[in-house]
């Protein structure tokens, strides 16, 4: 068992145990191919940079070698004393389960052994201004082993690489080699420093982890089905093995984590809560470990699930903000590489604002220059007509990350505004979030992800498949990244990001027009009980 089976679902890590041979030909969901393509190339790229700066200390290891080939190399190399270690491989511990490997192994210049060092392809830290606090990220430069505390970043929790780390201690430990000094690093999507971090407070939850989840895959411990957010991507959730698949088991049993997944079903379960039933029917207090919202809420939730309604109102009447020029806008990027498409919606009109070119590609300041300089002149003409302005979108998150991104990368371009232009725009009154609006109106028993919501207002996307994952494989095909570009695919991308403002809009006006007579409120949900 390798460190990434700590961090998931456990039935899923009890039925592919179980069941290998029922995995064999299910490929893997595009989205996860993608990431695990790109995470395969960050490393790449890191390896051939740090090598390159001193190759004299660097004993890489070969990765064309069979598993048992790789371990006997690594462990010959830190019997030799390399000072780095590229693609370390452990020997896996037949009475433990354990097996792992370390893209870096640096010597310890102080103490001997070695500190494990990751290569992930997420960030790690954000940039911030120093400023007096009572903690501060230790990093280090990564091709000259120097950790310090850094007032200049601020630490983006990761768990994951935090387990990864103490595995790979213990499986140092194992042999002898772990550093004393407790430590280890993570290199992030960035390549701008190592994210260095105290192993010592985590080792103890890492055994308790360890110790379940290999009871799990022994057979020792019992499991069942239970939604989480990875469901969504996982072979077991329609495909049955020992009878009815995840998804039928759940609807079977009415599962409360149907209406409250991942860490809310488990705060149920401790209080008794094992059906939707069960929660509908709730009439004592708030449980005092629930810190997933109004409680009240997830009740409703459970009594609007078990009426069949999509959505229910949270307020008398559902307002949004509305102005007398309307533009909505959807970008679509790639990962981490950039933000290619820039889709507007202005009376009607779609309007794309885009490159063709592979990201990362200097003509992706372009294509934003030129959506920045036309949304500003629509704004502009607005104001000077004496009409009000307002540009819609859902779920803002990505939109602002990647305006900011945009305007760093990008500064000095033509038609590129500076970040405090950006940082007046998204934080005015004419920058309108969708997602905020549906979030604050209406419990959402179903989800709130605009193809959840949208449909509810009558719309519906041309492409069955359309969706963030699969748009990620229809870009690497509509720019060519693995042979020559499909201008098919460049088609569907643009009617997949027409549709999502189209489905903005229609939404918007639904909820301004017809959504207080079509959906129930708070007081319809407020029995004990559902008779009917």
């Amino acid at each position: 068992m390798d460190a990434r089976a700590l961090i998931g679902c456990r039935h899923r890590l009890h039925l592919n145990a179980d069941h290998p041979e029922a995995l064999v030909g299910i490929s893997d969901d595009p989205g996860v191919r993608q990431r695990r393509e790109a995470a395969t190339l960050h490393r790449t790229r890191v390896r051939d940079a740090l090598v390159a700066a001193a190759p004299d200390i660097w004993v890489v290891i070969d990765p064309g070698l069979r598993a048992a080939e790789r371990a006997e190399a690594t462990l010959r190399a830190c019997a030799a004393g390399a000072q780095r270690i590229w693609g370390g491989l452990l020997p896996q511990e037949l009475d433990t389960g354990r097996r792992g490997g370390s893209e870096i192994l640096l010597r310890d210049p102080d103490r001997g052994g070695y500190i494990p060092i990751i290569v992930v392809n997420h960030k790690v830290t954000d940039p911030r201004q120093p400023e007096p606090a009572d903690f501060h990220p230790t990093t280090s430069d990564p091709y000259h082993w120097h950790p310090r505390p850094d007032p200049h970043r601020k630490l983006r929790p990761q768990p994951r690489d935090q387990h990864r780390l103490a595995h790979l201690h213990r499986m140092l430990q194992r042999h002898g080699l772990a550093s004393p000094a407790l430590v280890g690093g993570v290199i992030g999507y960035h390549f701008d420093r190592i994210l260095v971090h105290d192993l010592s407070p985590l080792l103890a939850d890492y055994d308790q982890r360890y110790a379940d989840r290999i009871a799990v895959v022994r057979g020792e411990l019992p499991t069942v089905p239970s939604k989480v957010p990875e469901c969504r991507q996982c072979p077991w959730w329609k495909r049955g093995i020992e009878g009815p698949s995840c998804e039928d088991w759940l609807i079977e049993r009415r599962d409360v984590s149907l209406v409250a997944p991942g860490s809310r079903a488990e705060v149920l379960h401790r209080h008794g809560v094992e059906t939707i039933d069960d929660l509908a029917a709730w009439a004592g207090p708030d449980p005092e470990d629930w810190q997933h919202g109004p409680f009240d809420e997830a009740v409703v939730t459970a009594r609007a699930w078990i009426a069949g309604a999509p959505l229910v109102r949270r307020v008398e009447s559902v307002r949004v903000r509305r102005a007398d020029v309307e533009v909505d806008v959807d970008l679509e990027s790639f990962q981490e590489y950039g933000a290619y498409l820039w889709g507007t919606l202005l009376d009607g009109v779609y309007r794309p604002f885009v490159t063709w070119d592979p990201l990362p590609t200097d003509d992706e300041g372009r294509s934003f220059g030129e959506f920045w300089t036309w949304l500003m002149t629509v704004r502009a003409e607005a104001a000077a007509a004496g009409k009000t302005f307002a540009a819609y979108c859902y779920s803002r998150t990505a939109e602002d990350k990647w305006l900011y991104e945009s305007a760093r990368r990008f500064a000095g371009r033509p038609g590129v505004p500076t970040v405090d232009q950006v940082r007046a725009f998204v934080d005015g009154p004419q920058w309108v979030d969708m997602f905020q609006a549906v979030s604050d109106q209406f419990i959402c028993p179903n989800g709130k992800g605009l193809k959840k919501i949208a449909p509810v207002a009558g719309f519906a996307w041309r492409d069955p498949e359309a969706g963030g994952e699969a748009s990620m494989s229809w870009y690497r095909l509509a720019v060519g990244y693995d042979g020559a570009p499909d201008l098919t695919q460049r088609t569907r991308l643009l009617e997949y990001n027409e549709d999502d403002v189209r489905a903005t809009q229609v939404l918007r006006e639904w909820m301004t027009r017809r959504a207080d007579g079509e959906v129930p409120g708070l007081a319809d949900f407020d029995r004990r009980t559902i008779a009917t």
